[in-house]
């Protein structure tokens, strides 16, 4: 399990590199890709700090200037490779408290596939706003990552 939780998130810090050195080199990004972005750091990091039982230092949808995104994504790649390392069960189950303040039960597993999926998920958005915005999204399938 933390090979591939550790697969999967070496796909996840290369897809999020990608955008962040993208971006950095647009003269304007869209709002919106700006919003999605800022919103798939603060909720890993939201969810690393959950997993570690700490409070979180971003809000779900805070947004973070350009030039902090590498920074805040280099830490939450740290810590997560740092749980997952640490790990000795990953059917361990976290108790935390929601965005709207609501007590909830997972799994170390179903949470970790959940950052990496909501990431995914995120960044499809940015792929259309990109394409609405006349830019070319980048290819980030995991498919064109293993190859």
């Amino acid at each position: 399990m933390k090979v591939f939780f550790n697969q999967l998130f070496d796909y996840n810090f290369y897809c999020n590199k990608k955008l962040i050195e993208e971006c950095i080199k647009l003269e304007v990004v869209p709002d919106k890709s700006k919003e999605l972005f800022s919103h798939i750091l603060s909720a890993h990091h939201i969810w690393n700090a959950r997993i570690l039982g700490k409070p979180g230092d971003f809000q779900v949808w805070q947004l973070h200037p350009i030039k902090d995104w590498g920074d805040i994504h280099y830490e939450n790649q740290r810590s997560s490779f740092e749980i997952v390392t640490n790990a000795d069960d990953f059917e361990k189950r976290i108790d935390y408290e929601n965005s709207e303040g609501r007590l909830f039960t997972n799994t170390l597993q179903e949470i970790l596939f959940h950052t990496i999926n909501h990431s995914t998920h995120h960044r499809g958005q940015i792929a259309v706003d990109f394409r609405n915005n006349t830019l070319e999204p980048l290819h980030l399938d995991y498919i064109f990552y293993k190859r």
